[in-house]
């Protein structure tokens, strides 16, 4: 069968699937629509938790990313995988157990203000939307090669298919969703991974696979490092980004992680405070699956790229390169006009520029793989775009529903007002993820990582003082979240999108890349907090008696 109909089939059967799982789990409450009524089996919660936080970013880009940058590309996997140690361990039960299902509302209720949980409420809908622009670039890319429409037309109907289920079904519907989604999405980038791992060195695990010799009896990252000093490039194994930038990034990503709210409501989804801990627990198993495979799909993709196209013919390219040259994410411009593909490090000579977003998707058909594990790729890679895509809209729509509306604008609005208002909310808020989705600020890993930035430098200071600290006061977490959230802001669209006059990496401050600087705007944050609260009156003894019962056990 050719590969259209097989990809038609799969994504086709999968989006049925979520549909048919929206409508028979639906909600008819606020308290389903927001936190699935608190019926979700922990196993069930650990697997949605896990489609939730592997995005488009997890699943597309990272990989993507490390087989580019090699080494340097290692912060994405540390920082994320040591992230959601960090929210699970550090947050997620106390949260849980302080009762507020978002983080407007832990912060609007810990910090005794509906000052603090507006400011909240515009930090979540700013990480939300920066997050989900990530997701939807990550859609169009899926879509404009296996659908064969352009990036803009595929992130509509990507759009239109969360709208439907996150909308229809809310928590109650998303959480069961992403179950199915978990299971489409680990299987389909295992199965190419291991099929590649046979190939290239006759082992099955992938893990193993890519530190052992391949059919030639060279080991694969020598060998990888052999064809990168070849063509000019920095070698695979070995860095070159500033280790203060190293640094930076991967703590920017890590406590990012635990200040994110479309994952932190996913600790409510459960009975118990004690299911919340065991939901971190299996949703930490299933993230490893493909957090542990990442540089092993990273070196087969980049060791296939460069063998099948560097120094060959242009005209003997195989079909695949032609396809993803359509979507303009694969560009060969022949530059000594010889027909054949120079693909080295020196801008000015080399003819072969790649997307780091299509190396993934494109892995399988680089190796000649059958066409049915091609086809479950591109249900997979949607499933992961879409399953996180879904979380942030909900909330989005929980924080303008049950926060803003609610809580200060209309607090004797019935329940019925709320849940028409949480699904106004969404409808909104996929009209403007669309935007982003067709206009993005970057690949889709620095997309996302620039979220996690935003929630470094606004959330996480406000939170881990809420538990942590009895003194913290309201003036010093609203200074605190307003300083990490603007410097974030400035600095990001002055490095990302050229406001403010711009600038290069030589302009960077203290050599910090824009996907870092959350981790300094954070500490800056936590300096603010704690000098504001020192000369502001301390919060009531009932808050601080309040405090102290969230961390007993």
């Amino acid at each position: 069968m050719v590969l259209q109909y097989w990809i038609w089939i799969t994504v086709g059967i999968s989006f049925l699937i979520y549909i048919a799982i929206a409508l028979i789990s639906r909600a008819s409450s606020t308290g389903e629509f927001y936190i699935a009524g608190k019926g979700v089996h922990p196993v069930a919660n650990g697997m949605a938790t896990a489609a939730d936080w592997m995005s488009a970013a997890s699943f597309i880009s990272m990989a993507g990313i490390i087989s580019f940058n090699g080494y340097d590309g290692s912060v994405y996997l540390m920082g994320w995988t040591g992230g959601y140690v960090l929210l699970a361990l550090l947050l997620a039960p106390y949260l849980r157990k302080f009762g507020k299902f978002t983080v407007p509302d832990f912060i609007g209720d810990r910090y005794y203000s509906n000052l603090a949980r507006s400011v909240a409420v515009f930090c979540a809908l700013i990480v939300s939307f920066t997050y989900i622009a990530g997701q939807m670039r990550g859609v169009g890319v899926v879509f404009s090669r296996y659908l064969e429409v352009d990036i803009n037309t595929g992130v509509f109907i990507g759009m239109l298919i969360v709208l439907f289920y996150a909308v229809l079904g809310g928590m109650k519907g998303i959480t069961y969703t992403q179950v199915a989604q978990y299971c489409v999405l680990i299987f389909a980038f295992m199965l190419p991974a291991i099929f590649i791992s046979m190939m290239v060195t006759g082992n099955i695990i992938p893990q193993i696979g890519f530190g052992s010799a391949s059919s030639d009896g060279i080991y694969l990252l020598d060998k990888l490092d052999g064809l990168h000093r070849e063509l000019g490039f920095n070698e695979y194994t070995s860095g070159k980004k500033p280790t203060i930038d190293v640094f930076f990034i991967t703590a920017a990503l890590m406590v990012g992680t635990a200040g994110l709210p479309h994952v932190i409501v996913r600790f409510f989804t459960v009975r118990k405070v004690s299911d919340a801990r065991k939901s971190a627990g299996w949703a930490l198993l299933f993230i490893s699956i493909l957090y542990t495979t990442a540089p092993a799909v990273a070196v087969f993709s980049r060791t296939n790229l460069i063998e099948t196209l560097s120094n060959k013919a242009y005209a003997d390219l195989p079909e695949w390169f032609e396809k993803w040259e359509r979507t303009g994410l694969i560009v060969h411009e022949d530059k000594n006009l010889d027909g054949m593909i120079q693909y080295v490090a020196d801008p000015e000579l080399n003819e072969l520029k790649v997307d780091a977003d299509i190396m993934v998707l494109a892995n399988p058909e680089i190796a000649n793989l059958p066409n049915w594990v091609i086809a479950i790729m591109a249900a997979g890679a949607l499933a992961a775009a879409l399953s996180t895509a879904a979380g942030l809209l909900l909330v989005i729509s929980s924080s303008v529903s049950h926060d803003l509306i609610k809580k200060i604008i209309k607090p004797d609005i019935s329940e019925k007002g709320e849940l028409i208002a949480a699904r106004l909310s969404a409808v909104g808020a996929v009209i403007l993820a669309a935007y982003f989705g067709i206009n993005p600020p970057g690949f889709v890993a620095a997309t996302v990582a620039l979220a996690f930035g935003l929630a470094a430098a606004s959330f996480f200071p406000a939170i881990v003082m809420g538990i942590f600290s009895k003194k913290m006061n309201k003036q010093g977490a609203v200074a605190g979240m307003v300083v990490g959230i603007l410097m974030m802001l400035f600095y990001m669209t002055k490095f990302k999108f050229g406001w403010w006059g711009g600038g290069t990496e030589l302009d960077w401050w203290f050599g910090i890349s824009p996907e870092g600087f959350g981790t300094l705007a954070m500490l800056v944050n936590f300096i603010v907090s704690i000098t504001i609260s020192k000369f502001t009156p301390e919060p009531d003894k009932d808050i601080q008696e309040l405090v102290k019962n969230i961390r007993k056990p």
